[in-house]
């Protein structure tokens, strides 16, 4: 309910926007088969949402003093967003993609419920923003899964 674990929240959400934006990237490079190419294109499409969002965050640390981490602090959690051994298995990609826009959806609700305590109107908006884009990116993402069968 402080300032700082607002801080230390922004600064967990912009280690993993920077991340997802590298995991898409590898992913959407990675992937192969006519099946590959919406969900390629889809990926392209968001990495630059996911950059702004990262640009957003880093924007705020600085205006609350702070500044987002850099490399040397960066601690990689998206194991399951890694380039699967199999180019063509798109459906563990989009497994992936929906484990991290569940872990962001929930990064973002704890940030608002802490700006909210901190009276921090500024970033709770900020989060407010950014939940409502990973929200859309996961019921894409859900609709890819649908697409696909999975026996």
């Amino acid at each position: 309910m402080s300032d700082d674990r607002v801080i230390e929240i922004l600064r967990k959400a912009y280690g993993d926007e920077i991340e997802t934006v590298m995991n898409y990237q590898t992913n959407a490079i990675v992937l192969d088969g006519v099946r590959a190419e919406e969900i390629k294109e889809s990926l392209q499409t968001d990495i630059q949402e996911e950059l702004g969002h990262a640009e957003m965050l880093g924007n705020r640390l600085k205006q609350l003093g702070a500044r987002p981490p850099g490399s040397a602090e960066f601690t990689a959690n998206q194991g399951g967003l890694q380039p699967p051994e199999d180019a063509t298995d798109v459906p563990a990609v989009i497994d992936g993609v929906l484990e991290a826009e569940e872990d962001a959806i929930a990064t973002y609700r704890e940030l608002i419920e802490e700006a909210e305590a901190a009276n921090d109107p500024v970033t709770e908006d900020i989060a407010v923003s950014i939940l409502t884009d990973e929200a859309a990116h996961r019921t894409e993402f859900r609709g890819f899964e649908k697409e696909y069968d999975r026996t």
